[in-house]
């Protein structure tokens, strides 16, 4: 990582909290998922762990680094379609942070993320325990984050082969390519 790091042109972007936030993530969610049928212990301390950390990256996203920061990538519709435009016709700009579409994933990934955490908790509250259809609406919510996950997945296989940069690396060591 070091060499990466002092490499000519390298640039650090992504703080040691969001890598570290996106990889927890990453491994709560898992552990979740994992344990949707047990250990209920389990699946629940993850799910507080998820919540916890949703928590913290809002308030990272605003007071966080300036790539962390939700005024650095959250963009309107018209911008996020536009971009989805230019990428399509293979002429998107590259962004040091992230691209138009990588924040409106975020946004996405952290609403269905809270929805799925928000819906867990309230189905040990008295007055949710047993609502059969909070635990449709919770099972939906986390279904919606798999299928986010692939597009996240996809969009990074997509923009690394467009721009030749390892975006997993990247979201390792905190480096990329400057501009």
């Amino acid at each position: 990582m070091s060499d990466r790091a002092t490499a000519p042109g390298m640039v650090k972007v992504w703080d040691p909290f969001v890598r570290g936030f996106h990889w927890l993530l990453l491994t709560l969610i898992a552990v979740c998922w994992l344990t949707e049928d047990g250990p209920k212990t389990l699946h629940q301390a993850s799910g507080y762990g998820v919540a916890a950390l949703i928590v913290m990256r809002i308030l990272w996203g605003f007071v966080g680094p300036r790539h962390a920061r939700f005024s650095d990538f959250v963009r309107g519709p018209r911008k996020v379609l536009a971009y989805l435009a230019a990428l399509l016709a293979g002429r998107e700009p590259r962004f040091l942070g992230h691209n138009p579409a990588g924040g409106a994933m975020i946004v996405a990934l952290i609403l269905a993320v809270g929805a799925t955490a928000l819906t867990g908790w309230l189905q040990t509250t008295d007055a949710f325990w047993g609502a059969e259809w909070l635990e449709e609406v919770h099972e939906m919510a986390a279904t919606m984050i798999l299928v986010l996950a692939a597009v996240h997945v996809a969009g990074v296989i997509v923009e690394s082969w467009r721009h030749r940069e390892n975006l997993v690396t990247a979201m390792i060591d905190g480096h990329k390519r400057g501009h």
